[in-house]
């Protein structure tokens, strides 16, 4: 499975989508155009990346940029796990 997909199911899953990320790509807005993408949620979304993915993130790797767009997110992701 791609790393675009991961992300999407674990999005989907987190954030109890019902099924609508499959309906997002790289360009689809997160933070602040996905109602169920709060604060809280974001905490939950990092920690369901790093169970479901193995990687660790460190508090000042992460800012809003990161949770702009899918892509933005795929995009650390996939560097998290290249590195």
């Amino acid at each position: 499975m791609s790393t675009e997909k991961h992300v999407l199911r674990i999005l989907d899953e987190v954030l109890s989508l019902d099924g609508r990320s499959a309906t997002f790509t790289r360009e689809t807005p997160l933070l602040g155009a996905v109602p169920e993408l709060d604060s809280m949620a974001v905490v939950s979304l990092i920690t369901g990346l790093e169970e479901q993915l193995g990687i660790v993130t460190d508090d000042d790797e992460i800012d809003g940029a990161t949770f702009a767009t899918v892509g933005s997110l795929v995009d650390f992701v996939a560097a998290k796990l290249a590195g």
